[in-house]
């Protein structure tokens, strides 16, 4: 009994390894099958993404445009605007003096 053991398990054990080692080729070959159509699919969202890049810079560079005449425009009534109330205060003051 003993000997049939001890030429039985080795034999049993080879195969076994043999099994595991073909289920892990096969499952690496699925694997790069997997990481190549994932890196297609990201090489194609990238090529979409920088297709969108002009676009993004357009409206970039009109709201820019746009801020800046909006910040022009606030910056003129704003100086009107303290003008005309620099000039109230300072009659008042005068009114006042006199």
């Amino acid at each position: 009994m003993i000997d049939f053991l001890n030429v039985a398990l080795p034999i049993l054990l080879y195969v076994c390894g043999i099994i595991v080692l073909i289920i892990l080729m096969i499952l690496g070959i699925k694997l790069i099958k997997v990481l190549d159509k994932v890196d297609r699919i990201a090489d194609n969202v990238e090529g979409k993404v920088n297709s969108l890049n002009l676009a993004f810079s357009l409206i970039d560079k009109t709201t820019d445009s746009i801020v800046s005449m909006g910040n022009t425009v606030v910056g003129a009534v704003n100086g009107i605007a303290s003008k005309v109330f620099n000039r109230r205060k300072a009659k008042k003051e005068e009114e006042e003096i006199l």
